[in-house]
């Protein structure tokens, strides 16, 4: 298919060059060439359908650079990079050595602020904002953030801030899903244009100077606008908080949004925008499914279907759901908690099964982690089940609400270690640093899609914090057999050899087996494998009676170099008198790239490759 205006497209100044009546066929060129684009290769393809109009509509008005747009999560941003001059590299978008899935300031000055994550626009704005203000500057700041990213507290943090004082601002909330009003129309979008144009404003001001002269006139007359308002216009929290609420309007409507936005412009102080648009707009089987559509591999334009593989083993994730969903039958206190993932989780399936034992408490891990602290006390076993990456966000609730009163939670931490496309921020490299540093934590990696049913069989046997980690993708395939409980703290001896010992983490597990066998039979050197299983507690006894005092020793794990348990595992043996040479294979002092989970582990030397370069030079 071809794309005659969007072709045109090399940067803003292009787009401004339009009339405003091409602009709806730059956004059907747009959404069809995202669809086409994306289908080999996939991405976050129905938030970026999503905001088309929208995105066209702020850089025809507004002059980023110089404007500062702030995207919140960065997930809906591949229109905004189409029109910043990054065209050519779409089809190469979350590949290895192309574009960043996300907004990224290093990749393009259009990019103010970096994101991955939900819920920090507003709060990076509102900086902008102030800086821009001190510096004596008078460019416009906007932030642009779903009704989704809402839910997350640090949101309405930014709000209390940003609305009690006078700093000139625009929030645009692109509301997606659930309106606050459940009628949008003409109306609304008639009284957004009326009540953001200059005539309004200035007989509001005018009536404001008048009444001010005037005992209690001024008070009375607020109240009555506030009761009208609130009839008319569904905006009152955020007229509480500081900010001017205009909307709700059509997001997807040129002729509403254009006026409106530019009426914006023109406003001081606090301004939030509604803007009500549908994820997906333009592919039906992303309008019809959202969830499935937000972020996926490749799929077929024609059948509209993702493209799966047949004959794979079920993923990490899936293991995991039916596990848990099949102690909830025999376990009544087991209670599942999901922040806004219940299908990138798996839990949508216990859900379904046990819909009033699970919970989504929206995109708010702060508030998931100490809620399963308060079902714990009342005698619950809260299974957690957050991305690892996410899990950072709830660092604080995870020592103060959890173990230091040492409550029996279960930290289900999925996509662990290197996740792939989504790069930096969603790698899961931190947690094994984060999670082995608490007192009364216990932390399990295991080594296949068999052990983590163990694990979670194991966790409920532990009266006290547990943290399991787990990386993205499919398993091995190995026998699912039914669930045991591992004896605590103790990890699992794989390979005999007196030439060193090797300890693997987790998925690192089945590379090292692979490399240390490799080693034997082409080599003729044999190191132990160690499957260490539990991060913590530490199998001290294991480890120390395994070493060969001046034998290798070499740590694999799929977390950083820094606070891994590669050094605690070699100060271990420092005390046990061994002085040999110590090999810690993990993630060095570095964010990660995106591109496919080989490649990154391929660049790391953690594939089996990798390993057994560094086995045979040791």
């Amino acid at each position: 298919m071809t794309y005659p205006m969007l072709e045109k497209i090399r940067g803003v100044s292009d787009l401004k060059a339009l009339y405003e009546d091409q602009l709806p066929q730059l956004a059907t060129e747009m959404r069809q060439y995202l669809i086409e684009t994306l289908a080999p290769i996939g991405g976050h393809l129905g938030a970026g359908l999503g905001v088309v109009e929208l995105t066209i509509a702020l850089h025809y008005l507004f002059d980023s650079p110089r404007d500062k747009i702030v995207w919140d999560v960065g997930h809906q941003a591949y229109p905004h990079k189409i029109l910043t001059g990054r065209l050519q590299g779409i089809p190469g978008i979350r590949q290895y050595g192309g574009l960043c899935g996300f907004t990224k300031r290093s990749e393009s000055e259009h990019d103010p602020f970096g994101a991955g994550h939900a819920s920090t626009s507003i709060s990076a704005a509102y900086g902008m904002a102030c800086g821009r203000d001190l510096s004596g500057e008078n460019n416009n700041v906007i932030a642009v953030i779903g009704d989704g990213a809402l839910t997350g507290g640090m949101a309405f943090e930014a709000l209390n801030h940003a609305g009690g004082k006078d700093n000139r601002l625009l929030v645009i909330l692109n509301d997606n899903e659930m309106s606050i009003a459940p009628n949008v129309g003409a109306m609304s979008s008639y009284l957004a244009r009326i009540i953001t144009g200059k005539p309004y404003t200035q007989a509001k001001d005018t009536a404001k100077r008048i009444l001010e002269k005037l005992p209690g006139a001024l008070t009375a007359a607020k109240r009555v606008e506030e009761h009208v308002k609130g009839m008319i216009i569904p905006g009152t929290l955020f007229e509480e908080m500081g900010f001017r609420y205009i909307g709700p309007i059509d997001g997807h409507d040129f002729e509403t949004l254009l006026p409106t936005l530019a009426n914006c412009k023109e406003l001081d102080g606090p301004i939030l925008l509604h803007t009500i648009t549908k994820k997906g707009l333009g592919f039906s089987p992303a309008e019809e499914d959202p969830e499935t559509w937000h972020g996926l591999g490749p799929y077929n334009v024609q059948t509209g279907k993702p493209n799966k593989s047949e004959g794979k083993p079920p993923s990490y994730t899936e293991v995991f759901a039916e596990t848990l969903a099949d102690l909830a039958e025999a376990d009544e206190r087991i209670v599942a908690i999901t922040a806004a993932m219940p299908g990138g989780t798996g839990l949508s399936r216990f859900a379904r099964r046990y819909p009033e034992r699970c919970f989504d408490v929206g995109i708010a891990e702060q508030h998931a982690v100490t809620f399963a602290g308060g079902l714990s006390v009342a005698g619950k076993r809260p299974f957690v089940a957050i991305y690892s990456t996410f899990m950072q966000r709830a660092f604080d609730q995870v020592i103060h609400d959890i173990c230091i009163q040492n409550l029996p939670v279960t930290f289900c931490m999925d996509r662990a270690g290197i996740v792939g496309a989504d790069g930096a921020t969603h790698t899961g490299m931190f947690d094994i640093a984060f999670m082995r540093s608490l007192p009364n934590m216990t932390v399990m990696a295991p080594k296949d899609e068999a052990e983590l049913k163990h694990m979670l069989a194991t966790a409920l046997t532990i009266n006290g914090p547990v943290a399991i980690r787990y990386p993205r993708g499919n398993g091995y395939g190995v026998e699912l057999t039914k669930p045991e409980v591992l004896p605590v703290g103790q990890s699992e001896v794989l390979e005999n050899g007196d030439d060193g010992l090797v300890i693997a983490v987790g998925n690192r597990v089945r590379d090292a087996l692979h490399a240390v066998e490799t080693v034997r039979k082409e080599d003729s050197r044999a190191f132990t494998l160690l499957n260490l299983r539990f991060i913590k507690p530490l199998d001290k006894t294991t480890i120390r009676s395994h070493l060969k005092t001046d034998k290798p020793l070499v740590v694999i794990e799929e977390g950083v170099e820094q606070g891994g348990i590669g050094q605690q595992i070699a100060a271990l043996a420092l005390t046990a008198g061994w002085h040999g040479p110590f090999i810690h294979i993990a993630m060095p002092d570095s964010f990660p790239a995106h591109g496919t989970q080989a490649e990154i582990l391929r660049d790391l030397g953690l594939d089996a490759d990798g390993i057994i370069a560094r086995l045979r030079n040791s």
